[in-house]
């Protein structure tokens, strides 16, 4: 092999290597992320035995993968999959003093339509917005408030709502980038705890979460 065959190839390869990962029409990108999940919640009030007092919902941690599909060079659509368990506790009065009320699994699968500001570029941020449904299963009292007002059922409704997007995918090779993301989605349930002592309680809350995520992704 020449020195010339040698130089050839080394400078295909540093140019193959330079490439950005470019998001092109028909692509697909796979990300994994770690998520925060912030909710800015509103609560009613717990009502009838209870009434005046609101409930807080806690933050989480959570893992999170999502796919994009590049319809064109600049527009995408993406659909994220990711459950986290949050705890609902009282704020103040008598479901204050209890503390933890219960605990859920929420599944919110999510799809934006994207906008790509620099597909050809090493740094590409986006803004997207779009529709959320939110599930919530396995509800279950705290022992907590089943001590204070014996066997207790918990069920929170499903919502429907909206949600928008910023973010950015950052080259490490070809292929290979990283992702920081931030979302906001439109969160309402209500939230019916059936107690043997105090009856039937429902509260309402507006979740209205920040997903805070950072991860990384592949183009496929």
């Amino acid at each position: 092999m020449t020195i010339k065959t040698v130089l050839l190839c080394a400078a295909a390869t540093v140019m193959t290597i330079a490439a950005p990962a470019q998001a092109a029409q028909g692509d697909i990108l796979v990300r994994l992320r770690g998520i925060m999940v912030a909710p800015n919640e509103k609560s009613g009030s717990v009502l009838p035995a209870f009434q005046g007092e609101k409930v807080k919902v806690n933050d989480t941690i959570t893992p999170e993968i999502d796919i994009t599909y590049m319809a064109t060079n600049h527009v995408g659509f993406e659909l994220i999959a990711a459950t986290s368990r949050h705890t609902v506790s009282g704020v103040t009065g008598t479901t204050g003093s209890i503390g933890k009320l219960a605990g859920t699994n929420a599944l919110p699968p999510t799809l934006t339509a994207q906008y790509h500001f620099a597909p050809d570029g090493h740094v590409r941020p986006y803004v997207g917005a779009g529709l959320n449904y939110t599930i919530f299963f396995n509800s279950k009292a705290s022992s907590a408030l089943e001590g204070a007002v014996g066997g207790t059922k918990v069920h929170l409704s499903d919502s429907f709502g909206w949600a928008a997007q910023a973010g950015v995918d950052i080259d490490l090779t070809d292929r290979l980038f990283l992702n920081l993301d931030v979302k906001y989605i439109d969160i309402d349930t209500t939230a019916r705890l059936a107690t043997t002592a105090a009856g039937v309680q429902k509260v309402k809350v507006s979740l209205d979460p920040l997903v805070f995520g950072v991860g990384v992704g592949m183009r496929f």
